[in-house]
């Protein structure tokens, strides 16, 4: 993978994780950084599923590639944000 995958990759699972959050009622107390590796995951396997589907390669716009990677990205961020969610400073 090369430096601008890389950045391509950080971008697109901000833009994902971003999109997760936004479908999430209520607040998610997750730092920015654990938001973006989440989107990164659901962008990953959103795409994996997309090709399993057969719908990877549509003509236009994948809207439904990016409706399973958000739908993965709000899954991701309610199950991490509910793990945080957990814990107790005393």
């Amino acid at each position: 993978m090369t430096a601008t995958g890389i950045i391509t990759a950080i971008i697109i699972g901000a833009i994902i994780g971003a999109l997760g959050r936004l479908v999430l009622p209520g607040r998610q107390s997750i730092p920015v950084w654990l938001t973006v590796v989440v989107g990164i995951v659901a962008a990953l396997l959103g795409s994996v599923l997309a090709g399993a589907m057969g719908v990877k390669d549509t003509p236009g716009i994948d809207w439904i590639e990016l409706f399973i990677q958000v739908v993965l990205a709000a899954i991701g961020v309610a199950l991490v944000s509910g793990f945080g969610g957990r814990r107790r400073l005393n």
